[in-house]
């Protein structure tokens, strides 16, 4: 692996196939033990319930692994070997985290991240309304729609302000705001040249405004990150994962409440209405 790591773009036409058959070799070698051991234990017990429990388990756990390696070791000879495509839906990035998904974020410090991307909608009093658990990569303009219907249902109405990032940016979203009956849509146009209107309306007051309310979300999601233990779920299983996320935007919103009741005892303003 190592030895693939180093190999530079000039030398990879040459080593890169000889050097994934040789690891390919290896991994199956090291697959290859486990299997004989689980040959060989077949009819093997304790010496209580409590020892042949253990023993079962621990055979298929053995048996789990050995099952990804194989999925491992099938999508890097079809990848490297036979040149083909594999779908995203297919690999496995982690035997630990079967479930992790590769994000392309185009960062250019961080072009490829792994984990979930996870979807949040705020209201204007900084209490997260909604939240969902994406699978793989999805394009962030699939969400608007969506994200729409769950507020309407929570909130029996439309929100008064729709602020989201340019990736969220495309006519049919546009017209989905509009239909539902928001009064801004704050989402910026995605590449090509802007009509006079369109940079008009971007410089608006309102939109703006709206803007200015969708960066706020990065600060919320700082929160949930540093104050709230979402930046890493040390449990493991897509299950826990969720619970993890769940637990977090429970505890914002438990604390955010906090707040608004104790800046209303003291005759500060909460009563501003909900928006995205």
């Amino acid at each position: 692996m190592q030895e693939i790591e180093r190999v530079s773009a000039k030398q990879r036409p040459e080593q890169q196939v000889p050097k994934y058959r040789e690891l390919l070799r290896i991994a199956e070698e090291v697959v290859q033990n486990p299997r004989q051991l689980l040959e060989r234990t077949q009819n093997a017990y304790g010496l209580n319930f409590k020892e042949d429990m253990a023993i079962t388990t621990l055979r298929q756990e053995i048996e789990h692994y050995c099952q990804l390696a194989d999925q491992v070791r099938n999508q890097t000879r079809r990848r490297v070997l036979e040149g083909e495509t594999v779908p995203a839906r297919e690999k496995i990035y982690s035997i630990f985290e079967p479930h992790t998904d590769m994000i392309k974020r185009g960062k250019v410090n961080k072009p490829v991240e792994f984990g979930h991307k996870v979807f949040l909608a705020e209201s204007h009093q900084g209490l997260i309304t909604g939240y969902q658990i994406l699978d793989g990569n999805s394009n962030d303009e699939e969400h608007v729609a969506p994200s729409l219907e769950r507020h309407q249902e929570l909130f029996g109405r439309a929100p008064q302000w729709y602020g989201a990032d340019r990736g969220f940016a495309s006519s049919q979203n546009e017209q989905a705001c509009q239909q539902a009956g928001v009064t801004v849509t704050a989402i910026p146009q995605c590449g090509g040249q802007k009509t006079p209107e369109r940079a008009a309306y971007e410089k608006s007051a309102s939109f703006k405004k709206g803007q200015r309310f969708r960066a706020g979300i990065e600060g919320r999601i700082s929160v949930l990150f540093r104050g709230r233990g979402m930046k890493r779920c040390f449990d493991r299983g897509r299950k826990r994962f969720e619970l993890l996320v769940a637990a977090a935007v429970l505890a914002n919103n438990l604390l955010r409440s906090a707040t608004l009741l104790s800046e209303a005892k003291r005759g500060g303003c909460c009563t501003r209405k909900s928006s995205f």
